[in-house]
């Protein structure tokens, strides 16, 4: 049997090529791939490595962490700047960004550790979400202006699944594939290649014990599919909540679906519960990249104009049909509300 299989570093090496790349892109992938490896050894070893408990410390969103979401962090940090392929990084759960050392780089890691962490103990798929960033011209990278580019912007997002096998799923902005580890040779393989997004699904997935926060738009919605067959839609829908962000966004790549977390009555003093930067940007440059759609009930997400290193924002993404219905709900919302004004 001819041997076909396509790994993770010959893929780049073909992109590179097609599109007459410098190689840089290569490189930082390698960094991040031995870095979403090195953590998923990491998870994988769970309660033998004693690391599964609360760390004890908080990070600089006011959250718990978990010494897993500790270590992952560290990780990155000690990978990307033992390298020297990056300006700078910045990080879910470190106030500042942070400048490698000995680095002239030109390109800017942002990433979520260690995504889904309060699934650790109950062995629920977890995972690592990265978006890169060109350095804009004549910006320290430890400045913190350097990163406050809209999701447009990427150059690359992707995140790494640590579950029954691990995934690392990427675009560089020409389609969205995904990789297997094969553990037998360290080596990521390519598995889903251009992966796409159904365009009408019968799956949602939020968190219900919010209703009671939820905006108009989102409980219309939910209580419409929750109708079921006899109700507006016509047609039966499920639930799904995993509480992993990237187990949710991985399920909806796999077969389609829709992931909200609004903006409601709770979280709208902080904006939103999930960050513009480390989570909703690259989630959405990979789902819309994928045939989906990603707003954040107003306006999509990758035209939000960051201000801050740690904003937040509502999310609602997945299949195209469903996020412009919800999108159509909010904008009716707004019309009303602005007529009763």
């Amino acid at each position: 049997m001819t041997y076909r299989r396509i790994t993770l570093p010959l893929f780049l090496v073909q992109e590179q090529r097609r599109l007459g790349g410098s190689g840089v892109f290569t490189a930082l992938m390698t960094d991040i791939c031995t870095t979403c490896k090195t953590i998923s050894n990491e998870v994988n070893r769970g309660a033998m490595a004693g690391t599964l408990g609360y760390a004890g410390s908080r990070n600089v969103q006011g959250e718990d962490q978990k010494e897993l979401d500790v270590l992952a962090n560290d990780i990155f940090l000690y990978m990307t700047d033992q390298s020297g392929n990056w300006a700078g990084v910045a990080s879910e759960e470190l106030e500042d960004a942070y400048m490698s050392r000995g680095s002239d780089g030109r390109y800017l890691l942002l990433f979520d550790p260690l995504d889904g962490s309060s699934n650790i103990g109950v062995n629920v798929a977890v995972g690592s979400i990265f978006s890169i960033l060109r350095l804009p011209e004549g910006v320290d990278p430890s400045d913190e202006r350097g990163y406050l580019q809209p999701g447009v912007k990427q150059v690359a997002a992707g995140y790494a699944i640590y579950g029954a096998s691990t995934m690392m799923v990427l675009t560089s902005g020409h389609g969205v594939n995904g990789f297997t580890l094969d553990r037998n040779i360290g080596v990521f393989v390519l598995t889903h290649p251009n992966m796409r997004i159904p365009e009408d699904t019968s799956e949602y997935a939020i968190n219900a014990s919010r209703e009671r926060y939820w905006p108009a738009p989102i409980r219309r919605y939910v209580q419409e599919c929750v109708a079921g067959p006899e109700g507006p839609r016509g047609h039966r829908f499920n639930t799904r909540w995993i509480a992993s962000m990237v187990a949710e966004v991985h399920r909806i790549l796999m077969r389609g679906g829709v992931f909200m977390y609004p903006v409601d009555r709770e979280n709208a003093p902080r904006g939103g519960h999930l960050r513009l930067l480390y989570e909703a940007n690259p989630m959405a440059f990979i789902i819309e990249q994928a045939g989906g759609r990603a707003i954040s009930g107003h306006e999509r997400i990758l035209d939000i104009m960051p201000e801050r290193l740690h904003q937040r924002t509502g999310v609602i993404l997945g299949s195209t049909n469903e996020v412009e219905r919800i999108g159509r709900y909010y904008a009716e919302a707004d019309r009303e509300e602005t007529s009763a004004a």
